[in-house]
């Protein structure tokens, strides 16, 4: 049984940073691509960022880029999400997911609140 829990969320001020944890228990995290994923009250879940089995390669959405950095550590079965520049559209509940080669999410966490105040 795969299991994925978010935590790092929380409240912060505009222009503050917040660092989101997505933590996976299960053997075979190091072999698959991760994404992570928001949404906002009253909106769709949108992507926001993905990253490959072996962390060379990582994507962004436009609202993200250069702010939000991506990494994994297979070691400890983690994977990150560095968020910097904080804006108040940034405010969602985060969730991470894991994708298979074929493109179907086969596991979600439960998510984490991130709330930013202007």
């Amino acid at each position: 049984q795969v299991q994925l829990v978010e935590s790092g969320g929380g409240l912060v001020q505009a222009g503050g940073s917040l660092r989101l944890s997505c933590a996976i228990s299960g053997p075979a995290f190091r072999y698959y691509s991760m994404d992570w994923f928001r949404q906002a009250p009253g909106k769709e879940r949108e992507f926001v960022s993905s990253i490959t089995y072996s962390g060379d390669t990582s994507t962004y959405a436009d609202s993200v880029k250069g702010r939000f950095t991506i990494s994994r550590g297979n070691a400890e079965n983690t994977m990150y999400l560095q968020m910097n520049s904080l804006k108040s559209e940034d405010t969602a509940v985060y969730s991470c997911a894991v994708r298979s080669a074929g493109g179907e999410y086969m596991y979600w966490g439960q998510g984490t609140q991130v709330t930013v105040s202007s």
